[in-house]
């Protein structure tokens, strides 16, 4: 399948699986649990990022509720393709979040105008259309001894990445990698890890969190 036709195919799968999953569940409730989850993923990672009120924050593929919603008292961006279809979800609206700034843009083609001191991009990498344009993006925008969080799937079996990466198998992620291969491509963008840990282990995928920064010199 022609790469931009799979990522314009997950993305609207994509906004059918929040309008099912969204279906029947309470909105504030959900926006209850979503923000106790950003909580308990913050906690974890916390002393490896050092956030206070004066730190710049971008959340890249912010989703209708994405790690945005934890520092209502920072200054952050949020970027997602999106956008305007999550506003006809009754769970996210613009004026919920007065200290975000919100862009309607891939992560690939948006242009940043500003450095930020942390970069989440959470279950969001392997859902772009050029991988490597938006891991460079980010990694161009990211300070001087900033840090960038990602959250991914990663392949287990060799084997069943190369079937699933010619058969759209996972029809919402268009990239299928193993864990060394995202190592390598943030190694190409010039970003170096700090962490990894796989947080949930699973038959097909294990779920992985990866911090990395980036030498001043290449800033």
């Amino acid at each position: 399948m022609n790469k931009t036709v799979r990522w314009k195919t997950a993305q609207f799968f994509e906004f059918l699986w929040w309008k099912r999953y969204l279906k029947n569940k309470s909105p504030e409730l959900y926006l209850q649990n979503k923000l106790k989850y950003w909580k308990e993923v913050y906690e974890k990672l916390a002393d490896k990022l050092t956030i206070n009120e004066r730190t710049k924050i971008l959340d890249a593929g912010c989703g209708p509720s994405g790690m945005y919603m934890l520092f209502p008292h920072n200054e952050v961006f949020a970027v997602d393709p999106l956008l305007s279809e999550y506003e006809k979800l009754n769970i996210f609206s613009y004026s919920m979040y007065p200290n975000v700034k919100f862009f309607q843009s891939t992560i690939e083609e948006f242009q940043f105008t500003r450095k930020f001191d942390v970069i989440f991009c959470l279950n969001v990498i392997n859902h772009v259309s050029d991988i490597k344009k938006a891991i460079a993006n980010l990694t161009s925008c990211l300070s001087d001894n900033g840090k960038i969080v990602y959250s991914i799937d990663v392949h287990n079996y060799n084997f069943l990445k190369f079937i699933f990466s010619s058969i759209p198998g996972d029809i919402l992620h268009p990239h299928q990698y193993s864990s060394e291969d995202y190592k390598s491509l943030f190694e190409e963008s010039g970003l170096f890890e700090i962490y990894n840990e796989t947080i949930k282990k699973g038959l097909i995928f294990n779920y992985e969190v990866f911090i990395l920064t980036k030498p001043t010199a290449l800033n």
